[in-house]
């Protein structure tokens, strides 16, 4: 079934794609492997994926909501002064989440062989 949401130019695209691309997305892969760890409000979960570029607040909750649209995130707004807003994982989200970290695990794990055969590209290209 294709749908033709979220593209203005009425182009189609599979809802398991549309997913995909949100699960995998810069910021949606690192809030599903902190989320894995456990809630998070929002300012803490900023600070802790920020790295060298931090995500911007409007980032953080395109992502945030996105996440929680598809079903992965749960949102819990507490009814306290001042308010308090808590992220973490559904069911279905903590299965996404161990896929997510397992293939970043795998990224860490490997990046000498990827950094070799990066360099092998280059200078390849460099002798052509």
């Amino acid at each position: 079934m294709a749908v033709t949401e979220g593209k203005p130019d009425g182009e189609t695209v599979c809802p398991y794609r549309m997913v995909l691309e949100h699960v995998t997305s810069k910021w949606g892969v690192l809030v599903l492997i902190h989320l894995l760890d456990r809630p998070y409000r929002f300012s803490e979960l900023r600070r802790a994926i920020g790295g060298v570029r931090p995500v911007s607040e409007k980032m953080l909750t395109q992502t945030l909501q996105t996440l929680e649209r598809d079903g992965l995130v749960h949102r819990e707004a507490r009814p306290v002064i001042p308010p308090r807003v808590d992220y973490s994982l559904t069911g279905l989200g903590r299965e996404a989440a161990e896929q997510v970290r397992d293939l970043a695990l795998w990224t860490q794990k490997r990046m000498d062989a990827v950094q070799e055969a990066r360099e092998a590209y280059d200078a390849a290209k460099r002798r052509v």
